[in-house]
């Protein structure tokens, strides 16, 4: 499926979000963790690297574990924002670099990993720099907490205002990847996938910051602004309980190794 991605560098998308950003979006269930200490054999003792860890809510859920995590983003903005968060965690250790070009040491990590990245890739330029930052038997998983729509009321309702006031969100929404293309880009390479159920439980100020956090969502400033944050204010009236409103999404782990075929297809 060949993809018209927004014009916006995708490295900058998320300069101005930043706050938002780290107070609003959701964490990752621990459950992950369960599945590749299962599935893959992860210890406290593998090394990570997070490939586009912006502020840093997945490499933490590592950094707990025991991890040394080299957590790997090109957002100067997103990258601060990470250090600040992960300073107390000795085992962090930040990189300007990208998926295409991590500056890591060849067969250096044992987990590739990216939180809610994998979409904005050049899949083919990032395939071979996993492969050479891997040791031998290496893996790479991927994870994404996905909202789930249509899933209450009120998720259905929260997509329409999306798809009503976002910036490109028509076209934003269809950048996740598909099963077959994670396929073929773990080529050979054997992809297994996993769901959890994921919730955030907000007030109105959370909700809105959720969705400021977006790249879709209009500033202040921008026409389509304060209609939306009309639409969502009435939203939230509409279907709060105790002064709250639950976002459901289902946090989807992929996870493999990298075949020798990989790779056929560009990102």
């Amino acid at each position: 499926m060949t993809i018209a991605m927004p014009a916006v560098d995708p490295k900058q998308r998320f300069s101005n979000r930043v706050e938002d950003y780290v107070r609003y979006r959701p964490g990752y269930p621990r459950a992950i963790l369960d599945v590749l200490r299962d599935e893959c054999g992860l210890t406290p003792e593998s090394v990570v690297t997070d490939i586009g860890s912006g502020t840093g809510l997945f490499a933490e859920l590592f950094l707990e574990n025991g991890n040394v995590v080299y957590g790997v983003e090109p957002n100067a903005a997103m990258r601060d924002a990470g250090e600040q968060q992960l300073e107390k965690h000795r085992h962090f250790c930040s990189v300007a670099g990208s998926a295409e070009a991590t500056t890591l040491a060849d067969a250096s990590v044992d987990f590739v990993v990216a939180g809610q990245a994998f979409h904005w890739f050049d899949r083919a330029a990032a395939r071979r720099e996993f492969a050479r930052i891997l040791k031998p038997q290496g893996w790479v998983a991927l994870v994404w907490n996905e909202r789930a729509v249509g899933a209450t009321p009120f998720m259905t309702e929260y997509e329409r205002l999306l798809q009503r006031h976002g910036t490109g969100y028509s076209t934003i929404q269809h950048v996740y990847s598909e099963q077959a293309e994670l396929e073929d880009f773990y080529g050979s390479g054997e992809v297994r996938t996993r769901e959890f159920e994921n919730q955030q439980h907000v007030d109105w100020e959370g909700l809105r910051g959720r969705l400021m956090s977006a790249s879709y969502a209009p500033r202040p400033g921008d026409p389509k602004h304060e209609p939306m944050i009309r639409d969502l204010e009435r939203l939230f009236a509409a279907h709060q309980s105790g002064g709250r409103v639950m976002i459901l999404y289902r946090a989807r782990i992929y996870w493999g190794r990298l075949g020798p075929s990989a790779g056929r297809k560009g990102g």
